[in-house]
């Protein structure tokens, strides 16, 4: 695995108006390899997705991508560059098809265009008999595929993925879980925001935890399981 940083936050601090959210937050993601935020509800893991998105800004500190200082770079400047988000709330259009959900956001990435429509179908098989299905009448599991598959064909060389596991059945959950460890495979560089913890040890290279909108530890896999007192601190309830 490359140990090139491909995106970096340094001191970040942000939040949404007057409310302050995250706090001096420092990470890094290297090229092909899995990152995984943990932490209970509220901490501040959706925030720091849309801070690397574009979509909340970096009051203080800076953000960089590829080496690049994208601090103050806009949303579709940021697509553009290979990032992708899949939020938490899958936000598909339930009033297109699912080929038409997948064709209205297909583009060639900055690496060429390599995730096609039909290699969707080859990660999400159970899509492929509904390409006439409108987005609204398909069942959770099968909006997740979409919405991952959706931002896949903008062709990313970030996935950002916000909670996909959340309100899936647990025999969803674990292909999807399948499905994501062969992205991970395929070189995708993925930042995964999870409060369920076996699922992010399954995919994880390496982890951060937050509370309240600090870091508290970041680590290895077999390092955040060698300290039990972590877990019960940050993340159980």
């Amino acid at each position: 695995m490359s140990q090139a940083a491909l995106c970096e936050l340094k001191s970040v601090s942000s939040g949404y108006g007057l409310s302050a959210v995250l706090f001096d937050i420092s990470l890094t993601i290297h090229a092909g390899e899995c990152v995984c935020l943990l932490g209970r509800n509220g901490v501040g893991k959706t925030t720091t997705m849309r801070v690397i998105a574009g979509l909340n800004p970096v009051e203080s500190g800076s953000l960089h991508y590829a080496g690049v200082n994208i601090s103050e770079m806009g949303i579709d400047e940021r697509s553009r560059l290979g990032i992708g988000l899949v939020p938490e709330d899958r936000r598909i259009f339930p009033d297109l098809t699912v080929l038409e959900n997948l064709k209205v956001a297909a583009r060639a990435g900055p690496g060429g265009k390599h995730w096609t429509v039909e290699r969707v179908f080859e990660l999400f098989p159970d899509l492929k008999p509904h390409t006439a299905r409108l987005g609204g009448f398909l069942s959770g599991g099968q909006q997740q595929m979409l919405t991952i598959g959706r931002t896949l064909v903008t062709n990313p060389s970030l996935l950002l993925l916000d909670e996909p596991s959340e309100g899936l059945a647990p025999l969803v959950v674990e292909n999807l879980r399948l499905q994501i460890a062969a992205l991970k495979q395929s070189g995708l560089t993925i930042l995964l925001a999870e409060q369920h913890i076996e699922f992010s040890l399954s995919l994880a290279d390496r982890l951060y935890v937050l509370e309240k909108g600090e870091l508290r530890f970041s680590g290895t896999p077999a390092q955040f399981a060698a300290d039990p007192s972590i877990q019960e601190q940050y993340l159980f309830v």
